[in-house]
């Protein structure tokens, strides 16, 4: 009894942020930032020896890219010049061949003299008039230092007139050569003008991962090639080319307009030019995205962990809990009858016990709400419905005395017996449920004065299917959808209108359909017609619109039941009316007021 009392006396919410969150926290945060400290250190060590083996075979490729070209150089020279006497052969076609075997990386070859004039050139080309090619870098460099070839930056050739490849960006190779000339030798210089798109595809869809980039610069840190060589070129991208210059080959950590980036540098050998690799430090952090899901996966897994561990521990306190739980979430969904979780702890069973409670007097008091809602509203609407327009009672009787003032007795009498029909089943003896064999009679009252009224203005047609007539209808149901077929959809034609009215019977449901050839109306009236507020009246309507029949309807029979309108501008309208087939005899026998 002791024992009892004191588990009854222990506070649940203390318990649980005991057991749980103590417990999960400590080891998860503890496991994480140990987890964390290792795999930041192992992911960026292991991210800059890739970028190193990428950059490195970048490099190797520059390397045997520049060795081919100069391998053609040392072609062209001892293979063509070297060994030709130019005063009396041509060296021409030893040329072109070269040329044409590697004419997708090689844009001009020229031979020059000492001081400056064209030799040979293929493809076949000439020097722009009064154009020193002796103070160009390349030419000087040739004969400053004979024995090296040397490579420039990358420049629009300019200096030959009708060559095809004029104008193109390249990358000129020079050396000095010599040129034998019967028996007297003179120094030359050899051009070779490497395409730059060939060295710009070797660097094409290589990157260092996520925003990272590989580019090439000189020596003296000019760029060769860069992925975003127009952007700098219009300032809109700046690169730190300088600086790169000066690292060494490897990893270097460096902070360039405000990001934290890791450089990597490979030299490329004999010319000194340089590969550069730009990784931005946040790919090779953990927060890419893979990491952080594998974090989330192991933080998961301990949980899990220990949740299972404390389990037994919480099962007493939590599992009463999610009993009652589940119950007051069945009954938030609307069901009231279930019955409410009553277990547990002092606590939980005060509290399932007042929650039962609370259900049950919401029950009660739903019930009577609901009760006093429907019946309200069908009074409102039985209200309504029973509203006589007086203009119409005021223009029938115009009628009748203008009939019986121009002798028209026979046509007066029956106008007085379609309004005294018309007036009977209008009051039904407040009844708002009749039969089909009625409605239908009421409508045709109504029908038949209109017509008199509009002087023969329009037609209308009633069929009424077979079994149909001793079924259950709503009063006052087809009369207003009338009334707008006349007054909104006929009043301005030009020529005679009509009305047809049908009911028929499908399986389990009564079909109703009113249409006109009146001038229709469009998607947006005729959803109009369902907004408007049933209070709305007009100076020519019941005041009971559309949208009340429509109510009406979804109140005695169903939310299934109701009406559907299809209209089509300068056509006509076409209203279908669904409801229930139910005997009449069946709500007689029910009573109306239990009906629904």
């Amino acid at each position: 009894m002791e024992k009892k009392k004191i588990f009854h006396n222990q506070s649940i919410r203390r318990t649980i942020f005991i057991y749980f969150t103590i417990t999960a926290l400590a080891a998860s945060l503890l496991i994480t930032f140990s987890i964390y400290g290792r795999l930041s250190s192992q992911v960026s060590q292991t991210v800059m020896e890739e970028n190193q083996s990428l950059i490195s075979q970048v490099a190797r490729s520059v390397e045997s890219y520049l060795r081919t070209v100069m391998k053609l150089s040392d072609s062209l020279y001892y293979g063509a010049v070297k060994n030709a006497d130019l005063s009396s052969e041509s060296i021409n076609s030893e040329i072109t061949l070269l040329y044409d075997n590697n004419r997708d990386d090689v844009a001009n070859i020229a031979l020059f003299s000492q001081d400056g004039a064209l030799i040979e050139a293929v493809p076949a080309a000439r020097i722009k008039t009064n154009l020193d090619v002796k103070s160009d870098s390349w030419f000087i460099n040739a004969l400053d230092k004979t024995e090296n070839q040397h490579f420039s930056d990358p420049h629009v050739q300019t200096i030959f007139d009708g060559n095809e490849s004029q104008y193109q960006w390249v990358i000129s190779l020079s050396r000095a050569v010599e040129l034998t000339e019967g028996t007297s030798t003179a120094q030359g210089v050899l051009l070779v003008d490497l395409s730059y798109s060939s060295l710009a595809h070797l660097f094409n869809g290589v990157t260092t991962g996520s925003g990272g980039y590989v580019y090439l610069i000189s020596s003296d840190g000019e760029i060769l090639y860069h992925p975003k060589m127009q952007l700098i070129d219009s300032g809109r991208f700046m690169e730190n080319n300088l600086a790169a210059a000066e690292y060494k080959d490897g990893n270097h950590l460096e902070e360039f307009e405000g990001t934290e980036r890791i450089v990597t540098v490979k030299s490329v050998g004999y010319t000194g030019w340089k590969v550069v690799g730009v990784t931005p430090k946040n790919v090779v952090s953990l927060n890419t995205i893979k990491t952080r899901l594998f974090i989330i996966f192991i933080i998961t897994l301990i949980l899990f962990i220990l949740t299972f561990i404390n389990s037994y521990i919480s099962s007493r306190i939590t599992d009463p809990i999610k009993e009652l739980e589940k119950s007051v979430g069945i009954l938030e969904e609307g069901n009231l009858q279930t019955p409410v979780y009553i277990g547990g702890s002092y606590e939980i069973q005060h509290l399932g016990t007042s929650i039962s409670n609370m259900a049950k007097q919401i029950r009660v008091l739903m019930n009577d709400i609901v009760t006093e809602h429907e019946a309200k509203r069908k009074q409102e609407f039985d209200t309504l419905q029973s509203q006589i327009n007086p203009h119409f009672l005021y223009n029938t009787l115009d009628i009748i005395v203008w009939m019986i003032e121009n002798e028209q007795k026979a046509e007066a009498v029956k106008v007085v017996t379609a309004l005294a029909r018309f007036f009977r089943i209008s009051l039904s003896k407040g009844k708002s449920i009749i039969q089909v064999r009625d409605e239908i009679e009421h409508v045709r009252s109504y029908l038949m004065i209109q017509r008199m009224r509009f002087k023969n203005k329009f037609t209308y047609d009633i069929e009424v299917g077979e079994g149909c007539e001793e079924l259950a209808s709503l009063k006052l149901m087809l009369q207003p959808l009338v009334e707008n077929a006349i007054y909104h959809g006929m009043e301005f034609m030009d020529g005679d209108g009509e009305v047809i009215i049908k009911s028929w019977r499908e399986a389990d449901d009564l079909f109703f359909m009113v249409c006109d050839n009146g001038l229709g109306m469009t998607e947006e009236q005729v959803a109009s017609l369902f907004s408007d507020s049933i209070h709305t009246t007009s100076k020519k309507g019941s005041g009971i619109g559309v949208k009340n029949v429509n109510e009406r309807i979804k109140l005695y029979f169903g939310e299934q039941y109701g009406l559907t309108i299809h209209s089509e501008p300068d056509v006509g309208t076409e209203i279908m009316i669904r409801l229930p087939a139910i005997p009449y005899s069946r709500i007689i026998a029910k009573g109306e007021q239990l009906w629904k």
